[in-house]
Formats: structure tokens, sequence, C-alpha cells
């Protein structure tokens, strides 16, 4: 009976002296997470090294999309703002620019020709196999979702999606997606 306890001892004490190991390093690993940067964000690399981690840009959003890192994605991005666009899409309302304090995020000016050269969150991609509109039965909702409707994206036959280079994955197409998995996901731009 003592053996037992003195060997079960010993393996909690070492799965005790492990987990600092372990947990940190994990801290310098990154999520495998699809998220998305704010609209007018910098390259990955430049944004995560001028955010301040002030928050402001989430306080600034109406759509309540942005999130900010914990320890998950590593100590580089902790706090950082991020968008998962299957739970809340950008509404391109361009308010998180306008408030940041860093430059991490650039203001842009609501309009469609600033919109189209200033933001590049990422790039919708259509599954054309798990696409209702590919498979006859017309759909469409990611295209009325689209704020930048024949521009970013356009329908051919039964609501067929069409997404243009001028998508800037803004993720509400992917949010409105009526699909499980959806059939339209926006790739990172710093992916």
């Amino acid at each position: 009976m003592q053996r037992r306890t003195f060997i079960k001892s010993i393996g909690v004490a070492a799965a005790a002296a492990a987990a600092p190991a372990v947990s940190s390093a994990a801290l310098t690993e990154r999520s495998s997470l699809r998220y998305l940067r704010p609209p007018g964000s910098l390259a990955e690399d430049e944004f995560v090294s001028r955010c301040i981690r002030c928050g402001q840009c989430g306080e600034a959003c109406p759509n309540r999309c942005i999130s900010y890192f914990g320890l998950g994605n590593g100590m580089a991005s902790l706090d950082t703002p991020y968008i998962i666009p299957r739970d809340k899409g950008c509404i391109l309302c361009m308010k998180c620019g306008d408030v940041c304090p860093s430059g991490a995020i650039k203001p842009i000016t609501r309009g469609l020709k600033p919109i189209l050269e200033g933001v590049h969150m990422g790039h919708a991609v259509v599954d054309e196999h798990l696409c209702l509109s590919y498979q006859g039965k017309s759909c469409g909702v990611c295209y009325r979702a689209c704020p930048l409707p024949d521009v970013a994206i356009s329908v051919g036959m039964m609501e067929q999606p069409h997404v243009s280079d001028k998508c800037v994955g803004c993720g509400l197409c992917e949010r409105a997606c009526i699909q499980m998995p959806q059939a339209i996901r926006i790739i990172p731009a710093h992916a």
C-alpha cells in the first residue's frame, strides 16, 4: 500500500514539474484559429509590433465583431484585436481606424474607392461542392450579405456566387452562409 502511494506521489510531482515547461512552450506557439485583423490593419508583423493593445478599436466597433487574443495565440499577439468571420463579420464602418492611436490600423474613409484600396482583410472562396446554388437550389444569401454587391461578389444562374479580386474579406458572406460547414470562407490576408 505504501509503495503505491509513493509511486503516485512521484507521478504527481513529475507532472507538476513538467507543467510550467509545457505551458511556456504553448505560449510561444500560434493557435490554429482562422482569424482576420480589423480593416485597414498593417501587415501582420508590423501590426503586432505597432498595436499598443489599448482596446479602442473594439470599443468603437458598432457591430461588436472585434475580440482580443488571450495567451492561446502566443505572447506576441496577446491582447491584439481579431475578427472571427463565422461569429460576426465586419460591416466596414471604418471606425476602428479612426480611433487607433498607434497607426496599427490605418484610418480609411468610408467610401467604395478608399475601402477597395485600403482594406485587405482576406478573400472569400466558394466551395462549389457545399454551395446550395451549385447544387441546383437557389440561395444567394452570401450575395445579399455582401456590403459590396456586384463589386466583390456577383451571382450567376441559380444565384451561384462568383467572388471577384475586389473582395476585401469582411466576412459577412461567411457569417450569412446557411450551410454547415459553410460553403464560403474567408482566407485571411495574413495566412
